[in-house]
């Protein structure tokens, strides 16, 4: 975290003791998050640094969830029998569900069809979003709005909103100076290392 963000700024001007009261108060969603990647990674998945994601989803996890660094995941509705790859610096909201399977509508065999999904860094899928099969990837600082059903691929920067999906305006600019693992209290490394630049 560069020196100049907000959040840096913040905690270095805070007295000794609120300091430490932060780094106290962090301790417990630090612990909660550290079990939750550990399970999801004992069973498979590749997990990054300073993520936040709910143990309902480590609990299921497995070879086909890849989640980068610094991200916070806030729902466990994910469709893990393709592969879900999340970038770093990434926002996932509440309730939001991914499917990366479907069938083929047009067969008397009824053919089970996987595609995956890859959602790369700085991407915000606000809360409620249904991201369907036909969409394989969100890319990079991409916003998708709240309650949205996404059914084809975000193109970077682009913010989409709306049932189907639909291309609004363009980013400016990502949050590159928010620290996404605070969101959740989940900064207890991040506070620290804040404090002793």
């Amino acid at each position: 975290m560069d020196s100049t963000t907000p959040y840096v700024r913040n905690i270095q001007k805070r007295s000794r003791l609120r300091f430490y009261l932060g780094a106290l108060a962090r301790i417990k969603n630090f612990l909660k998050n550290r079990y939750a990647v550990r399970v999801a990674r004992t069973n498979g998945a590749i997990i990054g640094d300073s993520v936040s994601i709910p143990l309902a989803l480590a609990r299921k996890a497995n070879s086909n969830l890849m989640i980068g660094n610094n991200t916070s995941v806030q729902s466990s509705d994910f469709d893990l029998r393709s592969p879900i790859k999340i970038g770093s610096h990434t926002i996932i909201g509440v309730g939001v569900k991914i499917i990366t399977c479907s069938h083929n509508v047009d067969s008397p065999e009824w053919e089970f069809k996987s595609y995956g999904l890859t959602i790369e860094d700085y991407v915000w899928v606000a809360t409620d979003v249904l991201v369907l099969p036909s969409c394989r990837e969100i890319e990079s600082g991409a916003v998708v709005g709240s309650g949205s059903v996404v059914s084809k691929n975000v193109s970077s920067m682009a913010i989409v909103a709306g049932n189907p999906a639909v291309f609004l305006r363009t980013r400016k600019e990502v949050h590159k100076d928010l620290c996404v693992e605070g969101l959740l209290g989940n900064d207890l490394l991040s506070y620290l290392k804040a404090r002793k630049r």
